[in-house]
């Protein structure tokens, strides 16, 4: 380790703390009660989307680590972004697909707030041999991202044109402190991330990222746009809440901070692709959509 590498790594920590509450910020300014509430009245729909995003994609990250030999670090960073869901980036992406952005939003917050449940409960029982504190990981979660999403959403709900005068300065801020994250942790871990070539983590990110669109896709049911939000939101694995987790409970082992950003360029990469597919396949005048989303 050089002079240098503690001065990157504090840039790194520093960027994933102001991306992932400017994250949650930018999410409640952009959103209303009703437009989360109202896409999930349909009972059948909400229930594929759970299955997918904390059985299926779980399931399928899992059976990965054991079928392609990885490092422990390396391990930990696919289980991360495999069992955390709901991503603040997936509007863009439906956007880009031509998709309903109804169900967006409600699918995006309820995946959101499960996974803030869901990995302190789960991950103690999966990462077997490895100390998990299950109040760390809910504590990061609460604090970092339930916390400001609900003071976002209370804002937005009494004062809206402040809230949304607010909304380009937190993308700003989520992409700046993204791009500040990635180069920090890049610099100051370099000798860490060039030996993570060749050992798989590129391969496994890959595979679980097209796998989870995969799975999306088919339990979206038999209507296009549900079928798109679905896909886009099952391979959108939630960064904020893997990179929470990963700097307060595995900051000793980076390979887990690098197997979570290798997951979030790859899967963005893989994801502007699909989506910008799946657009140029919409028929005009049908993509995009307000709906309630029915399967």
């Amino acid at each position: 380790m050089t002079q240098f590498d503690p001065f990157f790594i504090a840039i790194g920590s520093l960027g994933v703390l102001i991306f992932i509450v400017t994250s949650m910020l930018g999410m409640g300014f952009n959103l209303t009660i009703p437009e989360i509430i109202t896409p999930l009245k349909n009972k059948r729909l909400v229930i594929m989307s759970l299955v997918a995003n904390f059985v299926l994609v779980p399931i399928l990250a899992l059976l990965i680590i054991r079928i392609i030999p990885l490092s422990e670090g390396l391990q930990i960073g696919l289980i991360l972004v495999g069992f955390a869901a709901g991503a603040p980036f997936l509007p863009k992406l439906v956007q880009m697909a031509k998709g309903d952005m109804a169900f967006t939003a409600g699918l995006m917050v309820l995946l959101m707030v499960i996974t803030i449940a869901f990995l302190p409960i789960v991950l103690p029982l999966v990462l077997t041999g490895v100390q998990v504190n299950p109040w760390e990981i809910a504590r990061s979660l609460v604090f970092l991202m339930l916390i400001p999403l609900a003071i976002a959403l209370l804002i937005r709900a009494r004062y809206e044109e402040v809230a949304k005068g607010l909304i380009p300065t937190m993308n700003m801020a989520a992409n700046l402190s993204l791009v500040a994250m990635f180069i920090g942790y890049f610099v100051g871990y370099f000798d860490v991330t060039y030996g993570v070539l060749g050992t798989g983590g590129i391969l496994v990110s890959v595979l679980l990222v097209v796998g989870a669109v995969v799975i999306g896709y088919l339990l979206g049911g038999a209507d296009k746009d549900n079928q798109k939000v679905l896909a886009l939101g099952t391979g959108q694995r939630n960064l904020a809440a893997a990179f929470a987790v990963a700097s307060s409970n595995f900051a000793t082992n980076p390979e887990v901070l690098i197997e979570v950003m290798d997951v979030a360029v790859i899967g963005f990469i893989i994801l502007m692709l699909i989506a910008g597919e799946l657009g140029r396949r919409s028929v005009p005048g049908v993509g995009g959509r307000v709906k309630s989303g029915k399967v």
